[in-house]
């Protein structure tokens, strides 16, 4: 088949055989391309819609590029099950097998470097959100008008008051949750808080942080963010992994073709 090569990920040789069904970006199944010591995981894409060109507007459409983030996760969830992979940007392509070599050789240092640190390790992701406040419902009998300008003040004032409390308290217990949590954990890396309208998540994110763990202390980790998620009333603690070690690759490969 002809086409560009789309790079998922790269990791060292492993003799478990991927998925006999698993497609990858576009259709294609993934293959193997190996090189010295590591191996690059690859499948073909066309040049009609992956050439730097197309790459660039596809890029600005979110549906698109959201079937395109799907099917490339799909490859790495299946890879990190058999290795540890080294995940690649989204959108990362070459223009032929050479191309992906010659990558690899340029990098092969680093990659290595970075593949023993993450080998047996995975990544799990903690966030904390503010909950909504619920939409009251109709009372059964009105509440009362403010009696005067200063009740109407005063009310304002304790619902302010009650509001601030809440994100004091959630920005502490996010502070001691993710300094336990990076305690029993080899890297931790904070990230930005998520944009609501953008993940789609309820509520105020002020914790969205990811954790590298030692794939055998995966379940005393969980255990530990589990015993933490219905401490404090008003937030809402979501645990998500394992993953392969996105935040931890220190990959910034760019998504173009050519190399």
């Amino acid at each position: 088949m002809t086409g560009l090569r789309y790079v998922y990920a790269v990791c060292r040789p492993f003799g478990t055989p991927l998925q006999a069904q698993l497609t990858g970006v576009g259709g294609d199944p993934p293959r193997l391309l190996p090189h010295h010591d590591l191996v690059a995981v690859v499948s073909h894409v066309p040049e009609a819609d992956f050439a730097e060109e197309p790459l660039r507007a596809h890029l600005e459409d979110l549906d698109w590029l959201t079937t395109v983030a799907r099917a490339h996760q799909g490859v790495i969830d299946a890879l990190t099950t058999v290795a540890t992979p080294l995940p690649l940007r989204l959108g990362t392509v070459f223009r032929d097998d050479s191309g992906v070599r010659s990558m690899i050789e340029a990098r092969e240092e680093n990659f290595l470097r970075t593949l023993d640190r993450l080998e047996g390790r995975v990544e799990w992701g903690v966030k904390v959100y503010v909950e909504p406040e619920p939409t009251p419902k109709e009372p059964a009998t009105p509440a009362p008008k403010p009696a005067s300008g200063r009740d109407y003040l005063r009310q304002r004032r304790m619902r302010t008051k009650a509001q601030e409390d809440l994100w004091q308290r959630a920005e502490s217990f996010a502070t001691r949750l993710h300094e336990t949590l990076s305690e029993c954990a080899e890297d931790s890396r904070l990230h930005a808080p998520q944009n609501p309208t953008l993940s789609g998540a309820s509520g105020r994110n002020v914790l969205n942080a990811a954790y590298l763990v030692p794939r055998a202390e995966s379940e005393e980790f969980v255990e530990r963010v589990d015993r933490t998620k219905d401490g404090t009333p008003g937030l809402r603690v979501e645990l998500t992994g394992p993953w392969a070690a996105y935040s931890f690759a220190g990959e910034e490969t760019a998504g173009e073709e050519g190399a």
